[in-house]
């Protein structure tokens, strides 16, 4: 039976039976690449977010103008209201997207979706070891990867 308890040891079997740590090196290269794998998330989420935000600067907006001044006396004040003249199309039509572009890029998003819930649920199981070192490894990958990442995304 697995121990519940977090402890030190320098000796855990993660993921699968061939990942088995014996030993203080292993531990150090274990927790390197736990750390990277976790780096690699936080900037996987921040791929996700700029592709979106590049598919909507990329969209067409549809443009809204207020309607043309009304010559009649009797309706001005109705015609002229707010809730009215903000949803009253333009006459010139938007291009229509391209739409094997807008596939594409769903496509991508919808990989990088699968290649950042796979590799949370690895990295979750990986804390799951219930290893001190491993999970330290985690939290500090994962405070790396936020400092790297998330600051790149606001330079986008």
């Amino acid at each position: 039976m697995m121990s519940m308890t977090f402890g030190v040891s320098s000796s855990v079997t993660l993921l699968f039976d061939f990942w088995n740590v014996q030993g203080p090196a292993g531990m150090v290269l274990s927790v390197f690449v736990v750390l990277l794998l976790t780096v690699f998330y936080e900037v996987l989420k921040v791929w996700r977010v700029w592709l979106g935000n590049s598919s909507k600067l990329a969209r067409p907006q549809s443009q809204y103008a207020p309607p043309p001044p009304s010559r009649s006396d009797s309706c001005a004040g109705l015609e002229s209201s707010p809730s009215e003249s903000s949803l009253t199309p333009m006459e010139s039509h938007p291009p229509v997207p391209n739409t094997r572009n807008s596939w594409l890029l769903h496509g991508i998003q919808t990989v990088l979706h699968m290649l950042q819930v796979s590799l949370g649920y690895i990295l979750m199981l990986c804390v799951m070891s219930y290893n001190t070192w491993i999970f330290l490894g985690v939290i500090v990958g994962s405070v790396l990867g936020y400092f790297i990442s998330f600051p790149l995304l606001g330079q986008i």
